[in-house]
């Protein structure tokens, strides 16, 4: 695949962070605990920047995704911890529970027309209301061995959530650069209208994308829940937003039509990198948000400079 000018950009960033923090960190960075440790916590971050992605690129939003992740980890949850049900049941309920709600905020967004940014705030605040009414705040904690290893576990010293993200990466990678399916959601982003007139149902993509943004939510949830052996209608806050900065970072456009999943995967690695070395030099977490932003910033002022030149 020929690598465009932003990409080739991503890639010196990512050097640049990979050397700093191997001269800033005495060489830890590089350690086989620390790229354990990067490989443990990148997955989560991972799926749920790829669900935050898709409707992205079709020129929406979806801000629902952690409450999705959430109560798809506290549906397994239930199911093995009070009903004991196996991993193998309980883990596809989870994601059945993830895309009803995306499959909510496809109709009241393809069909409706309500604003995605208003519809999947709304469904977010829903289902984390129905995940409080359901735990009552605690913490439903003390899962099985055989679902833990889904977020703990790993397959020849590589994280088995890991190789997931990875296999993921891929699939969305073929599919937006090979497939009618990634194609139209791309004319669709960029323009609505004129995707209409070329025979596309733009009605049946949008609802098709918070789907799959859901699917993926829901797999991010279970990660997270296998990862901390429990699950909480509050993990993840933060990273919503964070979801977003990655995207943007990637070189998505906030109005959509633009992006590739290659660059948003090494966005994510700088960001997810320079989070782990900030940790290991126990500076604080605060320095590595500021350095994140100041990397936006950098980013798209490089990027309008160049495509003015360009033009």
């Amino acid at each position: 695949m020929r690598l465009s000018l932003f990409s080739i950009i991503l890639f010196i960033i990512l050097g640049l962070a990979i050397i700093g923090l191997y001269i800033g960190t005495n060489k830890q960075i590089l350690s086989k605990v620390t790229l354990e440790t990067i490989g443990y916590q990148m997955p989560v971050l991972g799926f749920l920047t790829f669900a935050q992605f898709i409707p992205m690129v079709n020129g929406g939003i979806d801000l629902s995704i952690i409450s999705v992740a959430n109560f798809a980890g506290i549906t397994a949850a239930i199911l093995m911890k009070q009903f004991s049900y196996s991993p193998l049941i309980a883990i596809p309920s989870g994601i059945a529970a993830a895309l009803v709600v995306g499959s909510i905020n496809g109709i009241m967004i393809s069909i409706v027309k309500a604003p995605a940014l208003l519809v999947t705030l709304a469904t977010g605040f829903l289902v984390k209301g129905i995940s409080l009414g359901i735990t009552k705040g605690y913490i439903i904690s003390g899962l099985p061995n055989s679902f833990i290893v889904l977020g703990a576990g790993n397959l020849l010293g590589i994280p088995i959530s890991f190789l997931l993200l990875l296999l993921t990466s891929c699939i969305l990678a073929l599919t937006f650069a090979r497939t009618a399916f990634g194609r139209s959601i791309y004319l669709v982003g960029a323009n609505p209208l004129a995707s209409l007139f070329s025979g596309i149902s733009t009605r049946n993509i949008q609802s098709s994308v918070y789907i799959c943004s859901a699917f993926l939510s829901g797999i991010a949830g279970l990660i997270m829940a296998a990862r901390f052996n429990a699950a909480q209608a509050d993990y993840g806050g933060g990273y919503l937003l964070v979801t977003v900065l990655i995207c943007v970072l990637g070189g998505v456009s906030p109005t959509g039509g633009t992006g590739r999943i290659s660059d948003v995967f090494v966005a994510l690695a700088i960001l997810q990198l320079i989070s782990t070395g900030f940790n290991v030099m126990r500076t604080s977490a605060y320095l590595a948000a500021a350095l994140w932003g100041m990397l936006l910033l950098g980013i798209l002022l490089i990027t309008r400079r160049v495509s003015k030149h360009m033009i």
